[in-house]
């Protein structure tokens, strides 16, 4: 079902400086101010790329993406990206400390090139919705620079590992292990022998794919695709880059995305008098809450002077007539669903999406309503498996409902539409 390739990547020389210089997180998650102090770094470093500057006197706001388009052309041609000699899969491995916990785990991935297609031919699967505006600024990237500059990651069938197994083990060279300011390491191997390549091709060819983070750039792709029209054979524009990971890896992990409340409509003791309504609430204190339910199907609200509820359910049966929404039931059994389509709205009278900041880091989440916020609202993550059901069922997760943690590393490898070979 899913087509994937080698393919000639442009990787860095060694001569722009080290690794952790010139590559940086995915251009979505990392703000103005970090997105400056990575092109301070180093003068090569991909955001340079990914997140062109806007200057004070362009004349339009789309001379940054020319912008990009000619320093890649100028990076390749004073050497600084250099052109691999033969087509070839990559393996990309992360090892990494579990926020909040000391567990270290790895997780390997495979980088590719895959071939776009329709949700409606159920081969590659959403599990989020898109906004157009983040849309636009992909496409008019793509469109200048013609290149993927980033991989998106995505999830294949995998029940029994075979596959993850045939990765993790297939020959390979080594180009780069080093770690990140954060910790983590970072070992990308080269394989490129066409046995090897061929095998884990056929291996993934009759898997579905499920789209982890890259929503945005996936549909850009494929709109940069369709607009194009029939055409005979394979061409450049029918694939993009993708870094495919097993959804049995035992490194696969999601974090739990938190909700601080700006306001609240009620004081603690008429909170707790609503959730007992439909909740079995019990009082923990602050730093115990993630604790108290992690085992459980619960959210904790975390509360000024350093004591906080949990607020427990067997199931989300009971909430589902009541949780708006065209989703199916596999979307409003999740935690955040029954967070911001009961709680919320039933309970509390709140909805929209202004009345909360996110946070992904439970001692944040603490720290606000120490210095200000009336509540802060900690959930458990969804699963991979609730990603896989919501997928397969067609429907969407709400907003911030998944965080694959780590976020890949960008800049280990670009592909230039140019350097395709049918």
């Amino acid at each position: 079902m899913a087509t994937v390739r080698p393919f000639r990547g442009l990787r860095y020389a060694g001569s722009v400086g080290p690794l952790a210089d010139v590559t940086a997180p995915p251009y979505d998650v990392i703000s103005p101010e970090q997105r400056d102090a990575f092109a301070q770094k180093n003068a090569h470093n991909v955001v340079l790329l990914t997140l062109p500057e806007q200057e004070p006197d362009d004349r339009s706001k789309y001379i940054k993406y020319a912008r990009s388009a000619a320093r890649l052309e100028e990076w390749r041609r004073e050497g600084a990206l250099l052109l691999e000699d033969k087509p070839a899969f990559y393996r990309y491995t992360q090892t990494f400390e579990v926020p909040g916990s000391q567990t270290v785990l790895s997780r390997t991935k495979l980088v590719t090139t895959i071939k776009v297609e329709p949700y409606s031919n159920c081969v590659v699967l959403p599990h989020e919705r898109t906004f157009p505006k983040h849309k636009e600024d992909r496409l008019r990237i793509l469109e200048a620079t013609r290149s993927h500059l980033e991989c998106i990651f995505g999830l294949f069938e995998d029940d029994d590992t075979s596959v993850h197994a045939l990765i993790a083990g297939a020959p390979a060279t080594n180009l780069a292990d080093f770690s990140t300011d954060d910790g983590i390491r970072h070992v990308f191997d080269r394989i490129d022998e066409p046995a090897a390549c061929g095998s884990i091709a056929n291996a993934i060819a009759d898997k579905r794919v499920w789209i982890a983070d890259g929503h945005h750039r996936y549909e850009t792709a494929l709109a940069f695709r369709e607009r194009l029209g029939p055409r005979e054979g394979l061409i450049a524009e029918d694939f993009m880059m993708m870094a495919l990971c097993s959804i049995s890896d035992p490194g696969l992990v999601l974090l739990p995305t938190h909700r601080i409340l700006k306001h609240m409509p009620v004081d603690a003791a008429e909170l707790e008098r609503r959730l007992s309504q439909h909740f079995r609430v019990s009082h923990v204190p602050n730093r115990g809450l993630m604790k108290a339910i992690s085992a459980t199907r619960a959210i904790a609200v975390a509360l000024p002077g350093g004591d906080g509820m949990v607020a427990q359910f067997d199931d989300a049966g009971a909430f589902l007539a009541q949780i708006p929404g065209e989703g199916g039931d596999d979307v409003k059994r999740l935690d955040v669903s029954v967070l911001h389509g009961f709680i919320f709205e039933r309970v509390l009278g709140l909805t929209g999406l202004d009345f909360f900041d996110y946070t992904r880091v439970e001692q944040e989440a603490l720290d606000a309503v120490e210095h200000g916020s009336p509540a802060a609202f900690l959930m458990n993550p969804p699963t991979v498996q609730d990603m896989r059901a919501v997928a397969a069922a067609g429907d969407f997760m709400p907003q911030k409902s998944t965080y694959y943690y780590p976020k890949l590393l960008s800049g280990l490898v670009v592909w230039s539409l140019k350097d395709f070979q049918p």
